[in-house]
């Protein structure tokens, strides 16, 4: 069986021959002075693993760190430095950094964290192997990611998507919300069953409990003649409720009452008509904080929420932005036929360092943008956004922490400094950090804060 293969680029001598030789029984090891030398045996050969240094002449850790995740197979990065600060944590772990470790490095808690980094490497192929089996079975191409938050996500559909569950689908406004709904239909036993879209918040009260249940001729003003429901025409397949978040009291009692007895009334009408529809809803709202409103019906949320699916903004997938960004790149350029092969190194590293309010969608939109005004075969940053060029790289997410800190003691800190201001809430915390809810529980778990209120 092959040794993993560990490229340590370090500009100090004495460093990277002594992990070398520390590291070269368990793993195949490769050395590197700069990141320019790390780059080129990049080139040369796939790598499991890169122990970088922060600083470093000429090409820095974080630069090393963004030219990396942009290879295909992308390599774990854990990042050495003997100038921690949170600053720099915050936006390494927001690149898309595995870990760090602070120099002198202890040898025991590199062995752990190599070992738990190849664990996770094996995670992400056995989840990228089935993404590429969604890919072939069923189109589902645009449904990418190889980061830690989508191993969960695709972990998740492969599980949910063959039973009859009904599921709830969250995240933020561009996430891709209906591409995750569509694709556990694909999977599911009903595939051969339609799968029927309904966008709620599009829709008026009225309108949206005739377009769900359809309606007899007379119900209202203007309904001439008989009309099916969305609910109807999803028998023996998948109905998908987006936003449903939007939807009126007086309707959520309807859906209510299908999903607890699979028959329900056309409006104006008195005949019960039995239905055999899996459900599956998605919102970019707080639906627990409405129901505690009285906005949203507890028993349908809990109907709703026996499955739960959350996407992750792109912000907390920062290592999946090089591969999104090429796709889209490919996918506009043919379709435009324009002569665009990719982006350049500097392009790359100011959409990796931007926040995507507007997440995935926001990235194709970019991308599209681009091609159609490329000037040349590589898209540079003159190419990007007034906005992005401006934005990329801006406050530090923390505030202003003591800035020498190892880089233990400041994300300790910032750790607890974020659950405090969120009463313990591990979702919060996480997203005002940057990071994935699970590299987060990870990290507690490293500094003993489990006892942290949840």
């Amino acid at each position: 069986m092959n040794k993993p293969t560990i490229l340590i680029a370090d500009d100090e001598k004495n460093t990277r021959e002594g992990l070398a030789r520390a590291l070269q029984r368990q793993y195949d090891v490769l050395l590197a002075e700069d990141g320019r030398r790390a780059l080129e045996l990049l080139e040369q050969r796939p790598v499991d693993v890169i122990l970088s240094d922060v600083r470093m002449p000429g090409m820095d850790g974080l630069t090393l760190l963004s030219r990396a995740l942009a290879r295909q197979p992308q390599p774990l990065v854990i990042l050495l430095t003997a100038y921690g600060t949170v600053e720099t944590a915050v936006e390494a772990m927001k690149r898309g950094a595995y870990d760090f470790l602070t120099k002198p490095v202890n040898l025991d808690q590199l062995d752990l964290k190599l070992k738990q980094a190849l664990r996770s490497r094996e995670v992400e192929v056995e989840n990228r192997v089935l993404r590429e089996q969604l890919d072939e079975k069923f189109g589902l191409e645009k449904i990418l990611g190889t980061s830690a938050p989508m191993q969960e996500v695709f972990d998740t559909l492969r599980q949910v998507a063959p039973t009859r569950a009904t599921v709830l689908v969250e995240g933020e406004s561009g996430t891709g919300k209906e591409l995750v709904a569509r694709a556990i239909h694909q999977l599911s036993p009903r595939v051969q069953g339609p799968f029927v879209p309904v966008h709620c918040a599009a829709l008026s009260k009225t309108l949206l409990e005739s377009e769900l249940f359809g309606h007899e001729k007379g119900a209202y003003t203007g309904a001439t003649e008989r009309r099916q429901g969305r609910f109807e025409m999803a028998d023996g397949g998948t109905l998908f409720l987006d936003e449903i978040g939007e939807i009126d009291p007086a309707v959520q009692v309807k859906i209510l009452r299908v999903l607890e007895e699979h028959k329900f009334e056309r409006v104006g009408g008195s005949e019960m008509i039995e239905v055999d529809v899996r459900l599956l809803a998605a919102t970019n709202r707080d639906l627990k904080k409405m129901v505690a409103e009285g906005a949203f019906r507890e028993d349908l949320f809990y109907r709703l929420y026996v499955v739960n699916v959350h996407l992750p903004p792109l912000r907390e997938r920062g290592s999946d932005i090089p591969m999104l960004a090429q796709h889209f790149l490919q996918e506009f350029a043919a379709e435009n036929k324009k002569a665009v092969t990719g982006l350049t190194p500097d392009a790359l590293d100011l959409l990796a360092a931007y926040r995507w309010p507007g997440n995935v969608r926001e990235l194709r939109n970019v991308m599209e943008r681009m091609v159609v005004l490329a000037r040349s075969e590589k898209l540079t940053v003159r190419d990007l956004p007034a906005n992005i060029r401006e934005l990329s790289g801006g406050k530090p997410l923390g505030g202003a922490l003591a800035g020498h800190l190892t880089i233990e003691a400041a994300e300790k800190q910032l750790i607890v400094q974020a659950l405090k201001q969120h009463a313990g809430n591990r979702t919060l915390a996480a997203q005002q950090l940057g990071l994935s809810r699970r590299t987060l529980h990870r990290k507690l778990n490293e500094y003993g804060l489990r006892q942290e209120p949840a």
